[in-house]
């Protein structure tokens, strides 16, 4: 089998250490800026999507300038193996509780999160969270949390009680960054998705 070609959300934020994780498990990551790009020049379609953290209104602004927002929420909609991180959870939520002027989500994640919940950029930390799928050394940096979520959705992990990682279908929405501790837990898993649905 090929390697899995992953596309990376590449407008702003965390996107290179998304992209040295995943090439460093095997993977061919594909910097995706533009709606033609979630095709490759043979053809087929990128195997599984990541978007990153960074700033969540920021991004939805560029998703919408650089017409990726749509393409890229009808493939996540259509069973997409995805990951979002952060501001990418947010961007995956059905509902964002606090959202900044004019910010919108794709709606394919059945969650309401609340942005910054862990407070400023001052405030951020490494921990070690537990999942259900083993412990993880992550960064929080002004994380969202999960304050609610529908029956379709699997809680994957919390911190302090506060619901930090779900799971729905081949979505997977964290509210903290492994990229930037070189967790590879997560990644691992979302390439595994990519094997059981091929």
């Amino acid at each position: 089998m090929s390697a899995p070609r992953v596309g990376v959300v590449a407008l702003q934020g965390g996107v290179r250490e998304h992209i040295e994780l995943l090439a460093s498990l095997g993977a061919s990551p594909v910097p995706l800026r533009r709606p033609e790009e979630l095709v490759g020049p043979d053809g087929l379609r990128v195997d599984a999507v990541v978007l990153p953290g960074g700033e969540s209104s920021t991004i939805d602004r560029l998703l919408k300038l650089f017409g990726l927002g749509e393409p890229l929420r009808d493939a996540v909609a259509a069973a997409q193996p995805t990951h979002g991180t952060s501001a990418g959870l947010n961007q995956l939520a059905a509902a964002i509780e606090d959202p900044a002027p004019g910010q919108e989500s794709f709606g394919v994640l059945d969650v309401t999160v609340r942005r910054n919940a862990f407070g400023r950029q001052v405030d951020s930390a490494e921990t070690c969270v537990e999942t259900v799928w083993g412990p993880a050394q992550v960064a929080f940096i002004r994380a969202p949390e999960v304050v609610s979520y529908g029956p379709s959705v699997t809680p994957v992990a919390r911190l302090h009680d506060r619901l930090v990682a779900v799971t729905q279908g081949a979505i997977t929405g964290i509210a903290f960054h492994p990229e930037l501790t070189g967790e590879t837990l997560f990644h691992r898993r979302l390439l595994e998705s990519i094997r059981v649905s091929a």
